[in-house]
């Protein structure tokens, strides 16, 4: 189980996951991309070391996280414990 939490950096909330495997790791970001299109909101992912998913999320037309990554964030650590 993750307990990382999401830091703020540059007006941006980042968060790593790690997953067993490749395959894990792409199930991941696509359940992700589900999610956001639901939210109306859209995040940066980086795929690395073949198992690890980064994400970037914040708000780009405020300049700033909001609300709005927040709740996204909320969503993707339901997805990533389920």
């Amino acid at each position: 189980m993750d307990k990382q939490l999401w830091t703020e950096i540059n007006n941006t909330l980042v968060k790593e996951f790690e997953f067993a495997d490749f395959k894990s790791a792409v199930d991941f970001i696509n359940r992700v991309a589900v999610v956001a299109k639901k939210q109306n909101h859209h995040q940066d992912i980086f795929l690395h070391s073949y198992k690890r998913v980064k994400i970037t999320l914040s708000t780009h037309s405020e300049n700033k996280v909001t609300e709005k990554d927040y709740k996204l964030a909320e969503l993707i650590d339901k997805l990533f414990l389920k």
